[in-house]
């Protein structure tokens, strides 16, 4: 494809849709009202000073269509998705609990089943809820607590860092679906070491941003690190690292189950490709952060601009923009 398609297809993109109803939905919250209900949301999770270090607390819904097709895996991906929101954030995960809707018992069994398989799989156990099995079809929507000592956050990164993207690759597409799974077989001890990396990194002090690649895929999650930050993102195509085989316009709208854009200070790059590289975890520095509010892909020489966070919000209502601050984002 060409950079021009590799654009259109990216702005339609379906993952990029469901965050561009983000901004409206924030602006819901402060209608009518002289004072913000809810502060800096764009984070993975809201950080909460508490002691020593943060409470985190997360909450993702699932969609229909996946719950429909393949209930466990859409009950496996609920628990790790929010365990991956805690980790971006330089967190340790405590526990979740689940809100599940259904038409009988039987619909929900599958799901239940894959949420507890991930719980044993990554040592998170599921410690409540609530549920109806007299609803019109099955939906689901889970909750999480962590801890950090230490934030990883979207606010944080700053021009001049470089981006970096790691992504365990010993996996495989759920067809026909964007879903990059390398979780499911893995081993239990494997992954919880794996996810373990964001929060050793950040109580290193190797860097300060990180998000993890989500529903909206790289340009999307990189869009969202810069409009929160304040900055702008360049992608170098030819550096993103990716499987063998697979077509670069599919991989950049994927969402894999272990992915993570980093915003790392020059001289801490080798040391946190080094901590992804001791885990098998392909890390690399895939571009850079800048100054001027766009997002941008370039390969073999030619740049496009993606977005320009200063003429279109993203996730961030434009009328709150110049008041977003990461000293500012913990509610």
């Amino acid at each position: 494809m060409t950079l021009d398609a590799i654009v259109e297809t990216l702005r339609a993109g379906r993952g990029v849709a469901h965050k561009t109803d983000i901004a409206p939905m924030l602006a819901a919250f402060d209608a009518n009202s002289s004072e913000s209900a809810v502060m800096a949301a764009g984070d993975d999770c809201a950080a909460i000073p508490d002691g020593d270090g943060y409470l985190l607390f997360a909450a993702e819904g699932m969609v229909s269509d996946l719950i429909d097709a393949i209930p466990w895996f859409a009950g496996y991906c609920s628990v790790l998705v929010n365990v991956s929101d805690v980790c971006a954030m330089g967190g340790r995960p405590l526990a979740v609990v689940d809100v599940i809707w259904s038409d009988g018992v039987g619909p929900a069994a599958p799901v239940m089943e894959g949420m507890a398989a991930a719980s044993r799989q990554l040592g998170v156990p599921i410690v409540g809820g609530h549920s109806n099995a007299r609803s019109e079809r099955t939906q689901l929507a889970v909750a999480i607590v962590g801890r950090a000592r230490r934030l990883l956050s979207s606010f944080a990164a700053r021009a001049g860092e470089r981006l970096l993207m790691a992504v365990d690759l010993r996996g495989a597409f759920v067809e026909p679906y964007p879903y990059w799974n390398a979780a499911t077989q893995a081993p239990g001890a494997r992954l919880r070491g794996d996810l373990a990396v964001l929060a050793e990194i950040a109580e290193a002090g190797l860097c300060a941003a990180a998000k993890d690649i989500s529903m909206a895929g790289i340009a999307g999650t990189a869009m969202m690190l810069a409009e929160c930050s304040r900055v702008g993102v360049r992608i170098d195509l030819e550096r993103i690292p990716k499987p063998e085989g697979v077509p670069l316009a599919r991989w950049l709208e994927t969402f894999p189950s272990f992915g993570y854009l980093l915003s790392v200070p020059e001289h801490n790059v080798a040391a946190v490709i080094a901590r992804f590289a001791a885990r098998e975890i392909a890390c690399a520095e895939i571009g850079a952060i800048h100054a001027e509010p766009s997002v941008d892909i370039r390969s073999a020489g030619d740049t496009r601009t993606v977005w320009r966070l200063d003429e279109q919000p993203f996730i961030v209502p434009g009328d709150r923009r110049a008041t977003r601050a990461f000293e500012t984002k913990n509610v």
